[in-house]
């Protein structure tokens, strides 16, 4: 039996479209029923049985579902395909026209009632908001996703978890983000959901805030799940995009070769796709791990090329944060000064709420250009103002090599109690190659 509405809605339904149409009751009822039938439909006080409303449909000339639903046929085949469309302006880094493609297809779902297609045009509207940035609205439109699917099966929810997460894993708060996505794995594990396409996104967005919040065995065990899975995820964008996080798990565990390997072929994929957004994320992660690698001038070189593409795509944050790390490396080179500019162009746009990490990661490194300037003043604030971030978002790896920078800079101007307490601080926290924001780990501080 095909969805309908109740008795009363079709027949209002069935009166107003003869009223548009100029026919008359009995005009809608020869040659096979009475025009008392049609007025009984009308009124609503009688259940019209198939053949008579797919009788009333053709004299309407409308289709049977359109007649059962007051939705036009084939309409949600054709909002899932435009849906397509719009994740493909997504993909080409366009957020603000996909955003507008998105808004219109909500509108026209929630008018007919289509839930799944308004859970996905939500889902959409939440990704363009945190390319641009906008991670309070992206959050937003991604509860309201869950809500829309909140009867429907666990797997089917999970886009949006992730999404929910992430937008709090870019805010600086690392730990709730794990908790959600480690709350959805237990529940997927426990109640024998293997989706493969869920599980794969769930461990692969984990492995992100675990190497910040230095839970390295995690976010390696993480790495370990996703690629078993691979082989049996379809989606080769989910696929790269798994390649991509797997990479920072091989860097810290010193397998650069690999690492490289993996970044390549999820570029080759997103070259394929033509997905330019996750490309400029694989440039900036080829950037960070030359870095580690000390292959400056190399990374310099990915760095530039994911910054360009992800100002011509205005994707604000991701600039911003890919905009400190290439700042880091042109300080490594010797190009302070157009270091300073940088950072000081992007601090408006990243902050406690907004790319706490790198937030704390650019006053970090305006820290030690104002120590090679000798402001000790001005560094120390600086640093002051990275602890504070770090200690807010639990960013263990970056904490560790701040804690050692503050210390030297205590101790170098005679405050050895106060250095002795940021040098405990930050061995607190392990650091390791690949689980700083910026460069490579440390030494560690000289007690």
């Amino acid at each position: 039996m095909a969805e309908r509405d109740d008795p009363e809605t079709i027949g209002r339904r069935v009166q107003r479209l003869r009223t548009e149409r100029g026919l008359t009751q009995k005009q809608l009822a020869e040659p096979a029923y009475t025009p008392a039938y049609i007025s009984t439909v009308e009124a609503g006080r009688v259940r019209a049985s198939e053949p008579a409303l797919r009788h009333i449909a053709e004299r309407l000339g409308i289709a049977y579902e359109e007649l059962l639903t007051g939705r036009p046929a084939h309409l949600a085949t054709g909002l899932r395909l435009r849906l397509t469309d719009a994740q493909r302006t997504l993909a080409t880094g366009d957020a603000e026209a996909a955003a507008e493609q998105y808004a219109a297809l909500l509108a026209e779902a929630e008018e007919h009632g289509l839930v799944g297609e308004q859970a996905a045009a939500l889902l959409g509207l939440g990704e363009c908001a945190l390319e641009r940035g906008d991670l309070t609205t992206g959050r937003r439109h991604f509860e309201r996703s869950e809500e829309c699917l909140r009867d429907a099966p666990l797997t089917s929810r999970v886009p949006a978890l992730r999404g929910r997460a992430v937008s709090h894993y870019l805010a600086g708060e690392l730990r709730y983000a794990c908790y959600l996505l480690e709350t959805t794995l237990d529940e997927l594990n426990r109640s024998g959901l293997h989706d493969p396409d869920a599980l794969l996104l769930l461990y692969a967005s984990a492995i992100g805030p675990y190497m910040d919040m230095g839970a390295h065995a995690r976010a390696a065990q993480a790495a370990e799940f996703a690629l078993a899975l691979a082989p049996q995820v379809g989606d080769p964008a989910l696929v790269a995009r798994m390649h991509r996080s797997v990479a920072r798990t091989l860097i810290a565990e010193g397998r650069i070769a690999e690492a490289d390997a993996s970044l390549a072929k999820a570029a080759e994929m997103y070259r394929q796709l033509q997905i330019r957004t996750e490309l400029s994320n694989c440039h900036w992660m080829r950037g960070y791990l030359y870095v580690q690698n000390g292959e400056l001038e190399r990374a310099e070189g990915e760095l530039r090329e994911a910054l360009a593409m992800l100002s011509e795509q205005r994707a604000a944050l991701y600039s911003s944060q890919v905009a400190v790390e290439l700042a880091d490396v042109l300080h490594r080179r010797g190009k302070s000064q157009e270091a300073a500019g940088l950072l000081r162009g992007v601090l408006g746009d990243i902050g406690p709420e907004r790319g706490a990490v790198h937030s704390a990661g650019a006053h970090r490194l305006l820290g030690i250009i104002a120590e090679d300037a000798r402001d000790t003043e001005a560094a120390e604030e600086h640093y002051v103002r990275a602890l504070s971030l770090l200690e807010r978002a639990g960013a263990a790896g970056d904490l560790a090599d701040l804690c050692r920078l503050l210390g030297d800079l205590l101790r170098r101007t005679g405050r050895v109690e106060a250095a002795l307490d940021a040098y405990r601080t930050g061995l607190g926290h392990r650091t390791a190659p690949g689980t700083t924001t910026l460069g490579p780990a440390p030494a560690q501080p000289p007690l």
